[in-house]
């Protein structure tokens, strides 16, 4: 009979889980975010302030200003976009948070395909 009782205890407490989202620890600093391409394992590093973002990825050095849409969305456009494709602007969703990484999800603007990724944060 106990079993029965604690059962929608458990699950109000399961449907009434928020992740934790504190996005304005990772407005700015230093990151790094490993994803796997074509089969191998690529870190891009890059430092974001309010309204810019470095990045370095395979050798290259590039950067997009940063919009802020609230604490936790941006927007990124490339300032230096070397074909159409990188012209678009980039919806970044930060979805929850931890000390020091971030679990986001991102997509070109205007796209319904969205990806997701964590970002650690080195500094």
């Amino acid at each position: 009979m106990k079993k029965v009782c604690l059962l929608p205890v458990l699950l109000l407490l399961i449907n009434c889980y928020q992740p934790r989202r504190d996005c304005t620890s990772f407005k700015t600093g230093t990151f790094s975010f490993t994803t796997e391409l074509e089969g191998a394992e690529i870190t891009t590093r890059f430092r974001r302030t309010e309204d810019l973002e470095i990045s370095e990825f395979k050798g290259v050095v590039d950067s997009a200003s940063v919009r802020w849409i609230n604490d936790c969305e941006y927007i990124l456009t490339n300032l230096n976009p070397k074909s159409r494709n990188e012209e678009k602007p980039i919806h970044m969703k930060i979805l929850s948070t931890t000390d020091n990484s971030y679990i986001f999800e991102y997509k070109l603007v205007g796209s319904t395909k969205t990806s997701r990724g964590t970002a650690i944060k080195t500094n």
